[in-house]
């Protein structure tokens, strides 16, 4: 099982970035998405998640209206479009993956983000 993420980096505060997160070894359409972000020394935080098959979403209050979360399932892959960024938005966001019918709880290695002038 792999979640790779990628599309993090350095971006002025009201920029934006497109983060993917390419999933395999596992039924991709069979899982709820997820994206998390984590500032060193506090608790890793829900951004956004998305259902299996995309027609549920939710999101943080801290990102409503700015981030938007889809997915792909035919290549098996799960975006967030962040907009509007702040330097809050700063921090290491994480991809995840679960599903109801298994106890599987699949993480990436995360991607940086610094939102920064």
């Amino acid at each position: 099982v792999q979640l790779v993420e990628s599309g993090g980096g350095l971006v002025q505060p009201g920029g934006s970035l497109r983060l993917s997160c390419a999933a395999s070894g596992f039924t991709f359409s069979s899982y709820s998405m997820s994206w998390y972000r984590q500032v060193l020394g506090k608790e890793r935080e829900l951004v956004a998640r998305i259902s299996s098959t995309g027609r549920i979403t939710d999101y943080a209050a801290t990102v409503s209206g700015r981030f938007t979360i889809s997915r792909d399932n035919a290549k098996n892959t799960v975006y967030l479009q962040m907009n509007s960024l702040k330097p809050e938005d700063t921090a290491v966001y994480y991809c995840n993956a679960v599903t109801r019918t298994t106890p599987d709880n699949y993480w990436g290695q995360g991607t940086q983000v610094t939102v920064s002038s």
